[in-house]
């Protein structure tokens, strides 16, 4: 009984061939119709996807492209930037020492001015003050004299002429004082 079984077994999985021939039929059916009706719609709707992918794959490019240039134009832009600092510093510097330099002379030309004018000032009141004791020395010479004489110079040549002579005789005095 197994092996009738067996034998008739294999044939329960095998249809019979109109069965085969008719679903070949059918499915040829449905192939045409899915191929004819559901297919083009199928191909419409990823050309349509595919379409869409492609463009925004070329407006990513685009937009990486104009990155790129914005990027590269900032970073010329920052590049000359940095230039223009560092030329404003340097020129700034130059200037600043310019400025000191020119600030510098001018205090030691107005010093040079303010030590010239003290010494021609101190000059002047030496030389006045030179006249006036000579002046004052003639005139206790003159009285020493008279008294040392006796009486009084009365002539005003004779009293000039005596005041000159001992006037001469004290530079001459601080002169070789000077020079010793």
């Amino acid at each position: 009984m197994y092996a009738l079984a067996a034998g008739e077994g294999i044939k329960l999985f095998i249809p019979p061939i109109y069965d085969i021939f008719w679903s070949l039929v059918i499915l040829v059916i449905l192939a045409v119709f899915f191929y004819k009706f559901f297919m083009p719609k199928f191909q419409a709707i990823f050309d349509e996807r595919s379409t869409k992918i492609e463009g925004n794959i070329q407006k990513a490019a685009k937009a990486r492209e104009e990155a790129d240039q914005a990027r590269k134009q900032y970073q010329d832009q920052l590049s000359k930037a940095r230039v223009e600092a560092s030329q404003i510093r340097d020129d700034a510097r130059a200037e600043a020492s310019r400025i000191v330099a020119d600030a510098r002379s001018r205090a030691e030309t107005e010093a040079n001015q303010i030590t010239e004018n003290a010494q021609r000032s101190i000059q002047s009141q030496q030389q006045q003050a030179l006249v006036s004791l000579k002046g004052e020395v003639g005139t206790l010479a003159t009285a020493l004299a008279g008294k040392i004489l006796g009486s009084q110079l009365q002539d005003g040549a004779v009293q000039s002429s005596m005041i000159d002579s001992i006037i001469a005789d004290q530079d001459g005095q601080s002169s070789d004082k000077r020079q010793a």
